[in-house]
């Protein structure tokens, strides 16, 4: 083996995945780790217990007459328009920089299919050299 196939070879063996250089701010954990949790059947489960409760006080303490949000239920409409308002684009930053990261994988893919190719072509460059020395 040569220098420049030495050199190819300790190239190809210490290539740092681009991934793990990302360095994420805070605005950024902060999204990835709501959009993590709001997409959980968890969050689903403990949101509908938290729509029942709030319909079944309310329509329970306006049969006494005491209801804070009767029937359309008003109030729980906003605070859901709300929290869908606030929700989505949390969650498209995060779609966001998940397909930034997509593209990271599939050129660093990329970039080690094509220098195993060259390492393949030399091993065949080398076994038709060895197979012609044995003729």
């Amino acid at each position: 083996m040569d220098k420049k196939e030495e050199k190819q070879k300790e190239n190809f063996l210490n290539v740092v995945h681009p991934i793990s250089k990302i360095h994420k701010t805070f605005g950024q954990k902060a999204s990835d780790s709501v959009t993590r949790s709001m997409g959980s059947w968890k969050f689903i489960i403990i949101f509908m217990i938290f729509l029942f409760l709030w319909i079944a006080f309310n329509v329970l303490w306006f049969l006494f007459g005491k209801g804070w949000d009767p029937y359309p239920f008003i109030l729980l409409n906003l605070a859901l328009s709300c929290l869908a308002a606030i929700q989505a684009p949390i969650i498209l930053m995060s779609q966001k920089r998940e397909e930034e990261r997509d593209r990271l994988r599939s050129q660093y893919d990329y970039a080690i299919n094509r220098k195993a190719e060259k390492e393949i072509e030399e091993i065949k460059k080398q076994l038709t050299r060895i197979e012609k020395k044995l003729k």
